[in-house]
């Protein structure tokens, strides 16, 4: 579920810095000394870091990929072991860092999450950029070398993977027609960004923890809530609210990358073996999210196949011409100017040589 990720991460201590300083030496002792035991035929064991925990992507497809799939693929040659990226004490707004430290070899990072070091990456899960997944299917493609480049060139990552979270849209207490319908309402939000677009719509946004949104729209602390369409289910969202719209306000995309060190320092059939496993696994992944971004509308009005029916089934919000009109003015006149006023000129010229063409808006410093 995406909606416990944010694009508000908090710096990092200077001590934490050399903590990660200390640890990447250490495990550079060890990957060097396996990565040794690798070249002379031996099993090459690696050490992964996963999405978040409890979710379908980590526990039906990322879990089973590599602790059996991915030896089965190599016949023996590769053995992995995954943790969970919200497990064992890592934090999500270090990823980046501690793939390029080397403490992490093989990890996952939260774009919304890292956007706070490098807010470039997040410019293809910006909210109401894709409002659909085919949408963000040409979004990743038009952007994926130069993120893989800006990975490469700046963290020493090599980017292997893109992932994607089921869709996040909005859920209210009480009737709404589309996004003109916000004004005055308190509205839950993970991240900067989806509060920037919720205060534009004249709403309230209110940054909530993922495990208390449904606390929060009972006692009135939010009127609204912005998560995704199948967790949003899961968690009861039908027993506290009546409408959902079914336009896409963000993802959660992450990138799955390697420290280049390790990656490099692997056999060639290791590298060829990982690189189209973890292709097949990002098919996959992205298959399951289309999926389960239909089956949490569907189990939210109710559908049979969904197990017992809620008490009063929710009404689905279409996306109307009206709303497709104005999530079209707010990209352009507030999504991508406060974008562009935290990432700089950079970002400027990746939007208007990838994305521009795309999305058919040309953005600006001004």
């Amino acid at each position: 579920m995406a909606g416990q990720s944010g694009d508000a991460p908090v710096k990092r201590p200077e001590r934490n810095r050399f903590r990660a300083i200390v640890v990447a030496g250490l495990i550079g002792l060890y990957a060097g000394a396996a990565q040794a035991q690798s070249t002379a035929g031996g099993t090459v064991k690696l050490n992964v870091v996963g999405g978040l925990a409890g979710l379908t992507q980590y526990t039906k497809l990322e879990q089973p990929f590599w602790q059996s799939e991915i030896a089965e693929m190599s016949n023996g040659r590769i053995s992995a072991t995954i943790r969970p990226l919200d497990g064992g004490g890592l934090r999500g707004q270090e990823m980046l860092q501690l793939l390029r430290l080397g403490v992490v070899s093989f990890g996952t990072a939260l774009l919304s999450v890292v956007a706070g070091d490098e807010p470039e990456l997040n410019a293809i899960d910006l909210p109401v950029l894709n409002p659909d997944i085919a949408t963000l299917r040409r979004t990743v493609a038009a952007f994926r070398q130069h993120l893989a480049d800006v990975l490469r060139t700046r963290y020493d990552i090599e980017l292997l993977g893109v992932y994607t979270y089921p869709a996040q849209v909005l859920f209210c207490k009480s009737a709404f027609k589309g996004l003109d319908d916000l004004v005055g309402r308190k509205v839950r939000t993970s991240s900067v960004g989806q509060s920037e677009l919720m205060a534009a719509l004249g709403a309230i946004p209110v940054l909530v923890p993922f495990a208390e949104i449904v606390p929060a729209l009972r006692e009135g602390v939010t009127d609204c809530a912005i998560t995704g369409t199948l967790s949003g289910y899961e968690i009861g969202l039908p027993d506290v609210t009546t409408h959902v719209h079914d336009m896409a306000i963000s993802w959660g995309l992450s990138v799955f990358g390697a420290n280049r060190t390790t990656w490099n320092g692997l056999p060639a059939d290791v590298r060829s073996t990982i690189r189209s496993g973890v292709a097949e696994l990002e098919r996959r992944i992205w298959l399951q999210a289309g999926a389960d971004t239909e089956r949490g509308l569907s189990c939210n009005a109710g559908a049979a196949s969904c197990g017992e029916p809620p008490s009063e089934p929710m009404t689905i919000v279409p996306l109307s011409k009206a709303d497709a009109s104005r999530r079209r003015h707010l990209l352009e006149d507030v999504v991508l100017p406060r974008w562009i006023a935290r990432c700089g000129l950079a970002c400027v010229q990746a939007w208007n040589t990838y994305l521009a063409p795309t999305h058919s808006i040309t953005v600006s410093a001004e």
